[in-house]
């Protein structure tokens, strides 16, 4: 497949198609996308319209919402870029309007700038489904048999984790919070990343999508570890988030903030993204929940916080 002409409108297909060792075969890719280091400096055929660097959470959370609910986008699409590239296959997905360029408008500009091009969607809800997507990637682009070995090891890799927490006698029960403020329940693959891992995700649905809960539900949940995961951010966005979040006071007295086992990891390489990498996500968390096994993750793995870092602005001040 040395001439196939590949469109990413995904940062995780961008992944998935490197993994098929396709990086080459990529004409373009998203703003978002930055891994492998080699996809930089490829045309990009996307922008937001928020900008995640200067906002709030909470302020991020209100923009998404008025765009969406004004059947909007967050997302702009170059489509003249796109005639100019002329990809025979554009990878994009209808799970997530917060996650990438509509369908929608996908679909009108492939018809309207490159009609033979190969439109395909990829829908994840679970691990089962993101291996699946692997699959049907490598088939799309004629890579089927490499794709197929690239699965097998990704199985492989987490048949040990299932093999190594079948045995341990406590799981952590544990809270993975994909949003800050509001704050948001887990879903889609991450309780099963959680169960892998050998802990217990709390308020979590597999399968389903994320949705906006309370912190007195998680204040109720009683979670012994909590894991901060907001969607799309790496550690030092988190950290720096963390400056500009209010949580209200008794959310502090959670077990898990009392002895201090509140843990930062990146979010967008290793649990927003359903590709590859989902499998090291687990892999990070099973040292985070389990180091007398797995060992103690590195600081680019995961950052453990105090208390102190939680607290609002006016007790800041007062300790």
């Amino acid at each position: 497949m040395k001439n196939l002409r590949i469109a990413s409108l995904l940062p995780s297909a961008t992944e998935i198609v490197c993994a098929l060792g396709l990086g080459e075969n990529l004409v373009g890719v998203t703003h978002e996308c930055d891994f492998p280091p080699e996809v930089v400096g490829k045309p990009q055929l996307t922008k937001s319209r928020i900008s995640h660097e200067r906002m709030t959470s909470k302020e991020i959370d209100h923009a998404v919402r008025s765009q969406l609910d004004g059947h909007g986008s967050i997302y702009d699409l170059n489509a003249e870029l796109l005639a100019e590239l002329q990809p025979d296959v554009i990878i994009t997905q209808e799970l997530c309007e917060v996650c990438a360029v509509s369908y929608k408008t996908v679909q009108q500009a492939a018809r309207m700038y490159v009609a033979d091009a190969k439109v395909i969607s990829l829908e994840p809800n679970t691990i089962s489904d993101i291996l699946e997507n692997i699959l049907f990637v490598g088939e799309v682009c004629g890579v089927a048999e490499r794709a197929r070995k690239v699965v097998d090891r990704l199985k492989e890799r987490l048949e040990k984790l299932k093999e190594k927490t079948s045995k341990v006698k406590h799981r952590p029960q544990v809270f993975m919070m994909e949003w800050l403020e509001p704050p948001f329940s887990p879903g889609h693959w991450v309780p099963e990343q959680v169960e892998y891992a050998g802990g217990i995700c709390l308020l979590g649905r597999k399968g389903q999508k994320s949705a906006t809960i309370t912190y007195q539900e998680i204040i109720k949940a009683k979670p012994s570890v909590l894991v901060l995961i907001p969607c799309g951010y790496y550690i030092a966005d988190i950290l720096n988030q963390l400056e500009k979040t209010y949580f209200p006071k008794d959310f502090l007295e959670i077990p898990a903030i009392q002895s201090d086992s509140i843990w930062l990891v990146d979010a967008t390489s290793y649990f927003s993204r359903p590709g590859p990498r989902v499998v090291e996500g687990a892999e990070i968390l099973a040292k985070i929940l389990h180091p007398e096994i797995f060992g103690e993750p590195t600081k680019a793995e995961a950052l453990r916080i105090k208390k102190e870092m939680l607290l609002t602005q006016t007790e800041k001040v007062l300790i």
